[in-house]
């Protein structure tokens, strides 16, 4: 009896062994859940390129892309996986909805699938034009260092400039050719972000920023950067022992007053 019962287990987890498969796109963690939200950040309408990226890393991790992307189609409703499917495409098609403003996500709540409403996502929002263009352009040419350390002011450069490539990545040479003029041609933004970041900072890194401009070829922008946080710290260690013997004065002249 209690071999026929083994049996009947091991051939019900069998004929289940896809709902138990990590790497099966219908499979579902016990933690996943319909009021689960993708992000920390609801969309409300700006930003889109930012959000867009998050939520792709998100379900590019719990392995439900193909749920928006057309590589995960719904199978025939006579197929055993169309109601796994479905639990999945509604599962995803929550998590969306819950990572957009409420407005938004009004307007999209009627989607019959995770990809149509993906899509609706992509059409309103995600288009390159001109405006998004404009604004980035404006933004990039009027940011400087400011009260910002090198960190946060470096920070805000990259994320404009992540922006940017997701609206252009259309124009960028994709081939497989390694010719120097490919190469001239990829050194060449790259050092146009250089100049962007030097010109930005304020005036203290001047004796950095030259040094840096003497360099041929021109430095990467990682390096660059290591270039000013060694001359940020160089200035510190001078200035803090003239700190420290001010201070050290101070507390000797007040004693003596004390004394006297």
């Amino acid at each position: 009896m209690t071999g026929t019962t083994d049996t009947i287990v091991a051939q019900s987890s069998s004929a289940n062994a896809v709902n138990f498969d990590p790497n099966n796109p219908y499979f579902l963690h016990s933690s996943d859940e319909p009021g689960m939200s993708l992000v920390n950040a609801l969309f409300d309408g700006r930003g889109f390129q930012g959000w867009r990226r998050s939520v792709l890393i998100a379900l590019s991790a719990k392995n439900k892309l193909g749920f928006i992307n057309g590589t995960c189609p719904a199978p025939a409703i006579t197929s055993n996986e169309y109601q796994p499917w479905t639990r999945c495409n509604d599962m995803v098609s929550s998590w969306l909805l819950n990572s957009l403003s409420k407005d938004i996500g009004d307007s999209v709540i009627y989607s019959k699938s995770a990809k149509e409403l993906w899509t609706s996502l992509e059409h309103r929002f995600g288009r390159s034009n001109g405006a998004k263009l404009y604004h980035l352009r404006k933004e990039l040419s009027s940011l400087v260092q400011g009260i910002s350390d090198i960190a946060g002011y470096l920070t805000k450069l990259k994320r404009l400039w992540d922006e940017l490539d997701s609206l252009i990545c259309d124009v960028k040479c994709v081939c497989a050719c390694v010719c120097s003029g490919k190469q001239k041609l990829e050194k060449s933004p790259e050092d146009e972000r250089l100049i962007q970041f030097l010109m930005g900072l304020n005036d203290v890194y001047g004796q950095a920023r030259g040094n840096i401009l003497m360099m041929n070829p021109l430095p990467s922008l990682d390096l660059a950067y290591s270039l000013v946080l060694q001359d940020e710290s160089q200035r510190d260690i001078y200035m803090n022992p003239l700190l420290f013997a001010d201070s050290s004065s101070f507390m000797v002249g007040t004693q003596a007053n004390l004394a006297a």
